[in-house]
């Protein structure tokens, strides 16, 4: 519990900072001007820093132009196209949301009809809850809204299974890996690393192997089986990272836990995960982004209705034609929770990849 408070006490951290991040900006500004009007601050100090911030802003708006482009070419209505023979276009001549809503299709809360017994008595008291509409297709004429929202539901359990299967085995050892001294243990090391090199090649070279095993057992459509098998590819390379990152903690916090009479469990629930919550959060998100974003081995196990979102956004395409306007909006919205994920997520992240559980 210690180390889900940490994770809950960094997020709000995280949103407060963001939040306040123009006031700070602004009194920064403030503090500048007033040190070069008394001659403490140089001027050339804030031409410098502006400079800096102006090519980084550069590079930033170079990177995500591609994103703005689908952005365009999801509000250019039902005919849009990526490109457009006229030349470039930063913004669309006649903007419309009707492809989004084509994805997110009818938005509503359905009613229900709970029944409450009152006590003493043989009388039930039924009320029926109001249905709620946050968003009417048919109000912006789309008529046959698209599956994402089952697509959605299909990609949350493989995904979330996918992760829960993957951190129960990638922590316990990468902790047994990193603390525990015993036979094999060179060689299973070098068995994940071989694994992490190969392990996703060697995957779609067996494709059609693990297709004919799965339907020999029937599991060629059932979504857990295919998380198991997401699981499992991820644990090598997930595995390693984490033990290279719980390496970097002193065995001298786990020795004096000891010495205060902790048990092992304890020692590791309070000691070594809370040290190494930039590490599982990395795992967590890089596992978690194996269910949501594979596309071969999930188009090739799952029938139609078990499509996830990637194989979803395949089956927008047609054989003669792309309508442009719908995948974009509908890749957009695929894709929206993993940028806000790495967004709140983004030093986790980089403090996960140092390789290091401490600093200094």
């Amino acid at each position: 519990m210690s180390l889900l408070r940490s994770v809950v006490r960094n997020v709000k951290d995280d949103a407060v900072g963001l939040a306040t991040t123009p006031v700070d900006v602004l009194r920064e500004m403030r503090y500048t001007a007033a040190g070069i009007r008394k001659g403490e601050i140089s001027p050339v100090r804030p031409l410098k820093s502006l400079g800096l911030t102006a090519g980084a802003l550069v590079v930033v708006v170079t990177l995500l132009f591609p994103i703005y482009w689908i952005l365009i070419s999801a509000l250019s209505g039902t005919g849009g196209s990526i490109h457009s023979v006229d030349g470039l276009r930063l913004f669309p001549e006649e903007p419309s949301i009707q492809p989004f809503v084509w994805v997110l299709g009818d938005l509503i809360v359905p009613a229900y009809r709970i029944g409450l017994a009152i006590p003493f008595t043989e009388s039930v008291l039924v009320f029926d809850t109001p249905q709620l509409t946050f968003l009417d297709a048919s109000t912006h004429g789309v008529d046959n809204p698209s599956s994402f929202k089952k697509f959605l539901w299909n990609s949350l359990t493989v995904a979330i299974p996918t992760v829960i299967l993957s951190m129960c085995l990638v922590v316990p050892a990468a902790y047994a890996l990193s603390r525990r001294k015993f036979i094999g243990r060179r060689k299973i090391l070098f068995g994940y690393v071989l694994l992490t090199q190969v392990g996703g090649g060697l995957g779609i070279a067996l494709l059609i192997g693990l297709y004919t095993v799965f339907v020999q057992i029937g599991l060629n459509d059932s979504k857990l089986a295919l998380s198991v098998y997401y699981a499992a590819t991820a644990v090598p390379f997930n595995t390693w990272l984490l033990k290279t990152y719980m390496d970097g903690i002193p065995v001298s916090y786990e020795e004096a836990a000891v010495v205060d009479g902790a048990p092992a469990w304890r020692v590791v629930v309070e000691v070594i995960l809370p040290l190494s919550k930039a590490g599982l959060a990395t795992i967590f998100i890089f596992t978690f982004l194996t269910g949501w974003t594979e596309f071969v081995v999930a188009q090739t196990l799952l029938g139609t209705d078990n499509y996830t979102l990637p194989v979803g956004l395949f089956s927008l395409v047609d054989e003669y034609s792309v309508p442009w306007a719908r995948f974009s909006a509908f890749a957009l919205t695929f894709a929206s929770p993993i940028m806000l994920v790495y967004l709140f997520a983004q030093q986790y992240i980089e403090g996960g990849l140092s390789f290091s559980g401490m600093e200094g």
